[in-house]
């Protein structure tokens, strides 16, 4: 595959390392004869080793084949999380450190999660676009505020903080962007 097909939660080998992409970051080229760069930013599978690279667009790289099947948290203790296979209910146990990412947004209970599986092996999950969470600690809400006024930090059900409208208080749930971790809307 070409490096400017590189996505999200892709697996590829490079100089015979497994590498899960976490984020591609687009550089346009300043002049007329320069070559757009993507910027990869991702995770070396087996030793969880931070990986960067940048790949000009039609530089090829070894993708791996994967099946995403679709699994839930069951719960989180001191090995890390372990996951249910919806379809075959196989159980699945991941340290916290190969998905530090992903962490904040999972809660039990959440649908739309699926695991990047090859050869049997789980190599690591993908979280929906969008994930709703309630808040659980954050300055009173004011009732002069409007929609596009300014925010306020506020702290979610699983830990996480993130900067939402002044309207917002205690128990209303959110959606938030698993991509850019910003408040998306009401849920």
């Amino acid at each position: 595959m070409k490096a400017n097909e590189i996505k999200r939660s892709t697996v590829f080998k490079i100089d015979g390392k497994n590498i899960i992409v976490k984020k591609v970051f687009v550089q346009s080229p300043h002049s007329r004869g320069g070559s757009t760069l993507y910027k990869v930013t991702g995770q070396e599978i087996s030793t969880q080793q931070k990986f960067e690279r940048s790949f000009k667009g039609d530089e090829i790289v070894e993708e791996i084949e994967l099946s995403h099947q679709p699994i839930q948290l069951l719960f989180r203790d001191a090995d890390g999380c372990t996951f249910m296979d919806t379809e075959s209910y196989e159980q699945y146990t991941l340290a916290d450190d190969s998905i530090k990412d992903e962490l904040p947004f999972l809660s039990e209970g959440l649908e739309g999660v699926t695991a990047l599986v090859t050869d049997g092996q789980i190599l690591g999950i993908e979280l929906p676009t969008t994930v709703t969470l309630e808040i659980t600690e954050c300055p009173p809400a004011m009732k002069t505020a409007s929609s596009s006024a300014r925010t306020k930090p506020a702290t979610l059900t699983t830990g996480l903080i993130i900067q939402v409208p002044e309207y917002l208080s205690i128990g209303d749930k959110i959606k938030i962007n698993t991509e850019t971790r910003e408040f998306s809307s009401r849920a």
